[in-house]
């Protein structure tokens, strides 16, 4: 069989576009054409190729360290030369971090902090510094294996809200298709500009912001990190011409707050992408009102880019809290419970397949088994519906839907409800033991600074949006979500408060009518009872 080599689109646009802007490290200033970074690359590849550290095909290079011009020089010479870049999230705990280590095995482990401070057994910890200056000095590579686009290049480890963190596998072939993927639905093109900020320990900022430019010869902003003042300056500055922006909705609220937000300067942006969390529709329609398309998606480390809403105003309005189509090299389904394909309108668990999925995760071959159908179809673990038009709403996590009184309740849309609330920051909702309904809901609620709410008042603006059955049973006040590393909610600490396993902060009364009612004919009876 023939093997397909792993594309190399820096080395591509060195000959094609030379002088072409590749990359501006926005901390130090210092700029790349793409012949500039192809032979940075090689030099890249030289030092770790050298007889100091003598890296071969299939070893691991873990950094811990924030996003920079020489973290992506350092991932793109790995690849080259076969071996796995690891990316490792830096706000971590060192504990969780060396559970990671531990794990994945590196022979070289480079980081951006006190080199010293590293200790894993079988590995070199090396200051990036020290790298940097090596490849200053060093004559780049000329001579390159040849690599399979099949064979693992990154290992992305998941945040692990639920358990041990898992290293998705990435090959040359899964980041190329990803790269295809939203180059079609974000519209990007020789001349687009990307703004990366988001941490490039994520698929987003590693792939999407990265390989998807590339692929194209685009530029690349490098930001060290997210900082929003500095993020409305450059989303303003006509001297970067920023086209493509990725953020998480948080975010996209720190830019809307920062005493700089001036949307209408940003004249050169085609849209704000929003990914990682529920946007509510409320907010996609308050970005539009001010001239600013908020493209919703969704994705995942094991297969990049799976869903995108168009570049196009009108559907964004009407579709609004959808996160889109398909791209085209990639297939999805919807499948309902009883294993068929789920019809318009109905929830069932999305699965994909295609060149941007993940062969699996490292060194996990229970879980392997348990992410993919007999067939090869990725399991997602997140439940969704489609419209007539083939525009997909994501509900919820399998794992966190609940049943209430005979009928399912997704988390996400009752939080999403709550995040409408003007006295509401954030918002989690979990599933609790009932004697009547069987679960009902019980959600945590985050207010904005000074401002208070009621139980009832809470009850009754959910109500106005969603089925009674869905509205929670119970409000509990607390001062911040938990969340891991990554900044994900651990919703397994909040069902250990409602089990009464941990300290319970303050609870709002209960809700005065239980809302966790069914809507079933058979139910009727009992809602108007209640």
């Amino acid at each position: 069989m023939r093997e397909w080599k792993a594309p190399n689109p820096v080395r591509l646009h060195a000959s094609l576009r030379p002088g072409a802007l590749a990359c501006v490290d926005l901390s130090t200033g210092r700029r790349w054409t793409y012949a500039e970074l192809d032979d940075a690359v090689g030099k890249a590849a030289s030092v770790l190729s050298s007889d100091v550290h003598a890296v071969a095909r299939g070893e691991r290079i873990a950094a811990v360290a924030r996003n920079s011009a020489d973290f992506i020089i350092l991932q793109q010479a790995a690849m080259r030369l076969g071996a796995i870049f690891v990316p490792i999230n830096w706000r971590l705990s060192t504990m969780e971090q060396e559970q990671i280590l531990l794990d994945c095995k590196p022979s070289l482990i480079f980081t951006d902090a006190d080199a010293s401070q590293i200790s894993v057994k079988g590995a070199r910890a090396l200051a990036m510094a020290d790298f940097i200056a090596a490849v200053a000095q060093a004559k780049p590579k000329t001579a390159w294996p040849t690599i399979s686009a099949d064979a693992p290049a990154v290992l992305l480890y998941t945040s692990g809200t639920s358990g041990h963190p898992k290293g998705v596998m990435l090959s040359a072939r899964n980041m190329f298709a990803t790269a295809v993927n939203f180059g079609v639905l974000g519209e990007v093109s020789q001349e687009s500009v990307f703004l990366c900020d988001t941490p490039m320990f994520h698929v987003i900022g590693l792939v999407t912001s990265i390989q998807a430019p590339f692929l194209q010869g685009a530029t690349v902003l490098i930001s060290g990190g997210f900082d929003p003042v500095a993020t409305n300056d450059r989303l303003a500055d006509a001297a970067f011409a920023v086209t493509h922006y990725f953020c998480v909705p948080q975010m996209a609220d720190a830019l809307r707050k920062a005493e700089n937000f001036h949307p209408e300067r940003w004249a050169s942006l085609k849209a704000l992408f929003t990914g990682g969390a529920p946007n509510p529709p409320a907010n996609i329609r308050w970005w539009l009102d001010r001239n600013i398309l908020m493209v919703d998606g969704y994705g995942m480390s094991e297969a990049g880019t799976l869903l995108g809403m168009p570049l196009d105003r009108a559907i964004i309005a009407e579709k609004a809290g959808s996160v889109g189509l398909p791209p085209p090299d990639m297939s999805l389904r919807i499948v309902a419970e009883n294993g068929v394909d789920a019809e318009a309108g109905e929830v069932g668990e999305v699965l994909v397949c295609g060149p941007n999925v993940s062969a699996g995760y490292w060194a996990c071959p229970d879980e392997n088994a348990r992410a993919f159908t007999e067939d090869g179809w990725l399991r997602t673990g997140d439940l969704a519906r489609a419209d007539a038009d083939g525009y997909v709403t994501v509900v919820d996590r399998r794992k966190d839907l609940f049943i209430s009184g005979g009928e399912n309740v997704y988390p996400a849309e009752v939080e999403a409800a709550l995040r409408e609330h003007p006295s509401v920051s954030e918002a989690a909702v979990v599933g609790i033991p009932d004697e009547r309904w069987g679960e009902v809901g019980r959600a945590y609620v985050v207010l904005h600074g000074g401002a208070t709410a009621q139980a009832v008042d809470l009850a009754a603006h959910c109500s106005a949006l969603i089925a009674r059955f869905k509205v929670p049973k119970e409000f509990v006040l607390i001062d911040a979500l938990p969340r891991n590393g990554a900044g994900k909610i651990l919703k397994r600490e909040l069902r250990q408060l409602a089990l009464g396993k941990n300290q319970e902060p303050d609870r709002i009364a209960d809700t005065p009518n239980p809302a966790s009612m069914s809507t079933s004919a058979k139910s009727e009876e009992l809602a108007a009872e209640s």
